[in-house]
């Protein structure tokens, strides 16, 4: 039996096409080369976005105005009456508790003066407004501010 080594390895008959050369005399593929007639295009390579001399598409529409901070810290607000409502028997109250009132899984909280305090509040927040500390120390509570 004979070994078959990589060199002897052939492409099956007609399975292979010799590569079209284009524009090379009228016998074969000659005078346009499969770019019809006439044109820009068939006379020269245009550059993408290239408008036929019209004002092109990426000068005529507006340019952004200003900036986007990225440095900009948002908070989410809680209310002292949602707090209330929340926890009406008042106690320690944590950042983590207060987020799932809000019902979101991360970012800062701010603490607001809307309603009234009946209890006591040991609360931790990132931010809180004065007058929603004021309320809730003249309750006997306490606001720990985290920023």
């Amino acid at each position: 039996m004979r070994l078959i080594k990589l060199h002897h390895l052939r492409p099956a008959p007609g399975s292979r096409r010799a590569r079209v050369r284009v524009g090379r005399g009228e016998g074969s593929k000659g005078k346009t080369a499969g770019r019809g007639t006439k044109g820009t295009k068939a006379r020269a390579p245009v550059r993408p976005g290239f408008a036929g001399g019209q004002i092109p598409l990426h000068m005529s529409i507006p340019k952004l105005k200003g900036f986007k901070n990225h440095k900009k810290v948002e908070y989410s607000v809680i209310s002292i009456k949602r707090l209330c409502e929340a926890y009406p028997s008042g106690g320690v109250v944590t950042r983590d508790n207060v987020m799932s009132v809000i019902g979101k899984k991360r970012g800062f909280v701010k603490l607001l003066s809307d309603g009234e305090v009946t209890v006591k509040f040991d609360i931790t927040v990132d931010k809180a407004s004065a007058a929603a500390v004021e309320k809730i120390t003249s309750a006997a509570g306490t606001v720990t501010q985290a920023r």
